[in-house]
Formats: C-alpha cells, structure tokens, sequence
C-alpha cells in the first residue's frame, strides 16, 4: 500500500486521520478497521470492522 494515498485517506465516519496496521486501513479516530482487497482499500462504512 502506498504510504501517499495512506497520507491523503480520511475516515468516512469520523474524517479522522487513518493508519496501515497489517493488511487493514485503521481509523486514528474512532478505530474502525477497512479492509484492503486487491490492494485497494474498501472506505465503506458498511465494510468496516469495529
């Protein structure tokens, strides 16, 4: 995953700032966890773990 597009991503909850932890996209915010398919990171609240 890029380190760039992780720069310029935003939580779609909160607009918090968000983070690479393993192979998920974590919100710095309020914690929810996207999944990252294909290399692409899913930024669906629907899609998010908690």
């Amino acid at each position: 995953m890029d380190k760039e597009l992780i720069d310029i991503l935003a939580c779609p909850a909160c607009k918090a700032d968000v983070e690479l932890k393993g192979n998920k996209v974590v919100c710095k915010g309020c914690g929810k966890k996207y999944p990252i398919r294909d290399g692409i990171p899913v930024m669906l609240i629907e899609e998010a773990e908690n």
